[in-house]
């Protein structure tokens, strides 16, 4: 058996046996089974969390998804950001014929076959993407949803190059590579305490005897953090929410029904220009956004209707009401879902899905709601100002 690749360490009468892999590697499959039948541990980790082991193991379920509870919940952007990875892994897969994770399945086949305990080893997807999402401001967060939405619509091949860098990389990392060069604070979510959660997770294994199927790149660092103890609890907090977008998201609405009720008062027309004004730019900019996700008349009526109302209160949005709308007229179906993972490849895919159109409808009704309360509140300002 090579040793290439494997990582021994004996800490207080346990042995752990590191396999760090290649992501993209059919030679990293065949080494997992090759170490899991000769060592026959007592446990096998692998780097998956729950969400991604039921992913692989369950094919995604997406029948199973109830998209109303995904607007409700404000998972929308999680959900695009799972149906990235997963485009992401598509395209490497046609490409090169490589199926990623391919490693970690011959991981979970191994330890059922030897009878060693499995377990998964990784923090959850979403709290590491919350983590991320808390440290990177709003330019930061701009900057992460083009990019996610890029990667899904990009049909750019990868090179040679770059598939030897995503042999050190898992994912997660591979993907969002480019925008971790711009943000080198994100090593720390993405990388070190996902090294450090992992780490605590081998060493608290059941048995005497683990081996761990890991990304070559988390190796160096989990063998470094191994030697001490770490917090799980800590690690998988949720970053506090800061005040100031809610500070900010009452503060305008007061304002804007301030400067109003004050127009009003001095002059009731021009206090009623305003309010038109306010109602006009807000519901038409999202309606306009519904319609240019191809979202259903009736949900670009709501969103006119909701848009002027939402905009004066933080808690609501006008796209989860044309996403209702849109998600009750144009519900998906079983084969939707099935073909969700493929239609993501193309623009035209992605508007004619049902599931991704309905995503798109929340997002862009949103942005057009957005938009109408910068121009509104102008506008309102402006005849404020001409009425002094």
């Amino acid at each position: 058996m090579t040793e290439e690749n494997i990582t021994r360490l004996h800490i207080n009468n346990k042995e752990y046996i590191l396999i760090g892999t290649a992501h993209v590697s059919k030679q990293s499959a065949e080494q997992v089974k090759e170490v899991i039948e000769a060592e026959k541990p007592d446990a096998v980790c692998i780097e998956l969390d729950k969400q991604r082991y039921q992913s692989i193991t369950e094919g995604n379920k997406w029948k199973d998804t109830d998209i109303f509870q995904v607007i409700k919940d404000k998972k929308a952007t999680l959900l695009l950001m799972n149906l990235a990875i997963s485009s992401f892994q598509k395209r490497m897969a046609k490409q090169f014929g490589i199926n990623p994770g391919q490693e970690m399945i011959q991981g979970i086949e191994s330890a059922k076959e030897t009878g060693a305990e499995l377990v998964l080893a990784d923090r959850d997807i979403q709290i590491t993407f919350a983590r991320v999402w808390g440290n990177i401001g709003f330019k930061g967060k701009a900057l992460l949803l083009t990019q996610v939405v890029g990667s899904i619509f990009s049909n750019e091949k990868i090179s040679e190059e770059e598939l030897e860098k995503m042999k050190q990389q898992d994912t997660i990392n591979a993907m969002l590579q480019e925008f971790t060069d711009h943000f080198p604070k994100l090593k720390k979510p993405l990388i070190d305490e996902r090294d450090q959660y992992l780490s605590q997770k081998i060493k608290d294994a059941p048995g005497e005897k683990v081996v761990a199927v890991l990304g070559a790149a988390h190796v160096p660092g989990i063998t470094k953090e191994i030697e001490k103890e770490h917090d799980l609890k800590k690690l998988t907090e949720r970053p506090p929410k800061s005040k100031t977008p809610k500070i900010i998201g009452w503060a305008i609405p007061i304002f804007v029904l301030a400067l109003i009720a004050y127009t009003f008062y001095m002059n009731p027309s021009a206090g009623l220009q305003q309010a038109i004004s306010w109602i006009l730019w807000n519901g038409s900019l999202s309606a306009i956004g519904t319609l240019v996700a191809l979202g259903h008349p009736l949900a670009a009526l709501t969103a006119f209707i909701a848009a002027p109302f939402t905009s004066l209160n933080p808690l609501l949005a006008a796209g989860w009401f044309a996403g209702f709308v849109q998600a009750y007229i144009k519900r998906p179906n079983v084969a939707d879902f099935e073909k969700l993972s493929d239609d993501v490849h193309s623009v035209k895919g992605f508007w004619n899905n049902k599931v991704t159109r309905i995503l798109l409808v929340v997002v862009f009704a949103n942005i057009g709601s957005s938009l109408g309360t910068l121009f509104g509140g102008a506008d309102v300002i402006r005849v404020f100002i001409e009425n002094l």
